[in-house]
């Protein structure tokens, strides 16, 4: 596979990756092997980063989406991820609130399903 999918796969910024990973095709080998004994260069690059946004977004506990409305879509280490959660702008407060939200909405939509699917049976 590409670098740039098994970057994807492994959850890291591929620009931030040594140039032999960059430059050469990944087996699926490689990559479960990659995942179950990593290298310390990946252990290094998924402790301190930069991490790519999907990570960024995770960590922050906000979308993808929201990044990109506040100029955020940027890879960022794990420093500048627990400062921006250590002293949350405006954005991010709002962002992680409508997520939360969502989520409790999502999660209360299943439950009635549930019980309705139940209630037929």
């Amino acid at each position: 596979m590409k670098p740039q999918t098994a970057a994807k796969k492994l959850g890291i910024y591929l620009p931030a990756t040594p140039e032999e990973f960059q430059a050469g095709a990944v087996t699926h080998a490689e990559l479960k092997q990659l995942v179950e004994n990593p290298p310390e260069w990946l252990a290094e690059l998924r402790r301190t980063g930069p991490h790519p946004r999907p990570v960024v977004a995770q960590k922050l506990g906000i979308t993808i989406a929201a990044l990109k409305r506040n100029d955020m879509d940027k890879p960022l280490t794990t420093a500048e991820i627990k400062a921006l959660l250590e002293d949350q702008p405006e954005w991010l407060r709002a962002a992680r609130t409508a997520l939360a939200e969502g989520r409790a909405e999502a999660a209360e939509a299943a439950a009635v399903q549930e019980s309705a699917a139940d209630s037929e049976d």
